[in-house]
């Protein structure tokens, strides 16, 4: 008999409320315990940050540029538009509501000192980046950009099995420790009288992503509705199969059937819809981009973070190629972005722990907006291979097909 897996945002619920729970009770050497679990486990993160955006980010940038066609480049241009324009969005939506509900409000500390050391760790063992987050960046468009213009693919063939490495990593040990990470950082706060505060913070930060998931797929195909000039609200509606699946599966891959057959009713040509579906399943993540720019928005007015609009330009920027990269596995877009989260936001092991939590806590609807929007990508990219010459896009589907 199969034994089903219990989602991991069961397993993220469960941890938050037993993490408070327990936290009203657990005695200080058993708090203890998970508190130094927790210092390794994000020691652990420290040091894997940088390795996993050179794992991911390289080969992916070499794999799109290597015997790229017009239409892939076509498709992944208007991909990263389309986040950059979801990133950007939130970046003022947020800004025009969050002063509002959220205000400049701190965490609260403990008062109590000998509370503050009783909650150390036992022990701690430093594991330093190889290299930080910014040269890791740097270093992935250097060689990725490289791996493409090379005729050779040994050494494409060495990044793709490092990027099946970070993967596995990621999967394997990263994705099934985070609700224990998570259970000891809310029994932390529930300890020290912190939990109250982030569960309200958590709340309305949710509820304004909730609005956000919705606006914007229906402002993308409104914009795909206008230049196919087809009616928008229809376009959208035949999209709903696939929304509704991907809030069950929280996965753009496994939902690739359901969105294609939705595309396809589109009346977006079967060649097209079976070229751009699974390709934008990798590289757009417009409903990803926009839980990462609300929630570390929301966390740096909380944590009385210094907000500029120069570094969140930056910021969002460089989140969608992260985003290109991020791997098809739950939580994978978020773990993708940490370390640029900790670069240019300055987040500490805290917050990106908040983060972390909180995104797992919504990603169905990051999910579910990532396919929605999808289906109008590729009614905008059906309509621009209809105005090009076809036999040139004709021979590209067939090339960019086989890269997909």
């Amino acid at each position: 008999m199969q034994r089903h897996k219990m989602p991991l945002l069961a397993r993220v619920a469960i941890a938050i409320v037993c993490g408070i729970l327990f936290g009203q009770f657990m005695p200080i050497w058993a708090t203890r315990i998970f508190i130094t679990f927790n210092g390794l486990f994000g020691n652990f993160l420290t040091f894997i940050i940088p390795l996993i955006i050179i794992g991911l980010v390289a080969p992916a940038i070499g794999e799109l540029g290597k015997g790229a066609g017009k239409l892939l480049l076509v498709s992944t241009l208007i991909a990263y538009g389309s986040t950059l324009f979801s990133g950007f969005f939130t970046y003022f939506s947020c800004q025009a509501i969050y002063p509002s509900i959220i205000g400049f409000e701190a965490i609260p500390q403990t008062h109590n000192e000998s509370l503050s050391v009783a909650l150390e760790p036992y022990f701690t063992i430093n594991m330093p980046a190889i290299v930080d987050v910014m040269s890791a960046l740097i270093l992935s468009f250097c060689i990725g950009i490289g791996l493409s213009l090379i005729k050779g693919q040994t050494l494409q063939n060495t990044f793709n099995d490092f990027r099946q490495i970070i993967m596995l990593t990621i999967s394997s040990v990263i994705i099934p420790l985070l609700p224990v990470y998570i259970f000891g950082m809310f029994l932390s706060m529930s300890v020290s009288g912190q939990a109250y505060s982030v569960i309200l913070l958590f709340l309305k930060v949710i509820v304004v992503v909730v609005a956000l998931h919705i606006i914007i797929p229906l402002i993308l195909f409104s914009i795909a509705g206008a230049i196919a000039k087809r009616n928008p609200l229809k376009l959208l509606k035949n999209m709903l199969p696939a929304y509704a699946t991907a809030l069950g599966t929280s996965s753009s891959a496994a939902t690739i059937p359901v969105t294609l057959q939705c595309t396809i009713s589109n009346k977006v040509r079967e060649s097209i819809a079976s070229f751009s579906v699974p390709l934008f399943a990798t590289i757009h993540l417009p409903g990803s981009t926009m839980k990462i720019v609300a929630f570390s928005l929301a966390f740096m007015y909380f944590g009385h973070l210094p907000i500029e609009f120069g570094i969140f330009i930056q910021f969002i920027f460089i989140l969608g190629i992260t985003m290109i990269a991020a791997p098809g596995v739950p939580g994978g877009a978020i773990m993708a972005a940490v370390g640029v989260i900790q670069s240019i936001l300055g987040f500490d092991e805290e917050l990106i722990g908040l983060m972390i939590t909180i995104y797992l806590a919504v990603d169905s609807f990051g999910t579910a907006c990532n396919v929605t929007c999808d289906g109008a990508l590729a009614v905008i990219i059906d309509k621009i291979a209809k105005k090009g010459k076809k036999t040139i896009y004709q021979s590209n589907i067939q090339d960019d097909f086989s890269i997909v």
